[in-house]
């Protein structure tokens, strides 16, 4: 696979100084800018953004699409991995209890689409998604 460029995602949190932690402290992102309001973090080589929202902002309506058996939400954002990253950041997570909203596992075995995944929420609720290939020419198989 060639190499990508890096995609720039900016997401609104009540609690800036809690989801700077967890970003930074369980998910291990080395953090770039900020302000009062902002943080910029290195996301697996991506810009990522948390910024910090007003108080009148309304959450989104939640919404699941069945995939492969699980209610996956959306949206939902995340990394493809490396196998062994993959499997790293899932002990990492166990080892901070993060509650996996689907837990790890092989998702569409035997296929061409076969890929490791693990759902789990930041604390201001947004879903996020880490999967991994063993063949990542397989990342847009049919």
């Amino acid at each position: 696979m060639s190499t990508v460029s890096p995609f720039h995602l900016a997401i609104p949190v009540d609690n800036l100084s809690v989801c700077r932690s967890f970003y930074r402290d369980v998910l291990g992102c080395k953090e770039g800018r900020s302000s009062s309001h902002w943080v910029d973090f290195n996301f697996f080589g991506h810009q990522f953004v948390l910024h910090e929202k007003p108080e009148e902002t309304t959450a989104p309506k939640k919404v699941y699409n069945e995939v492969d058996g699980h209610q996956v939400p959306v949206p939902h954002f995340g990394v493809v991995l490396e196998w062994n990253q993959w499997q790293a950041l899932k002990e990492k997570l166990t080892n901070h209890r993060i509650h996996f909203i689907i837990e790890p596992y092989i998702r569409f075995k035997g296929e061409a689409g076969e890929q490791a995944t693990m759902f789990f929420i930041d604390p201001e609720g947004n879903a996020l998604e880490f999967k991994s290939f063993k063949n990542i020419d397989n990342l847009f198989a049919l």
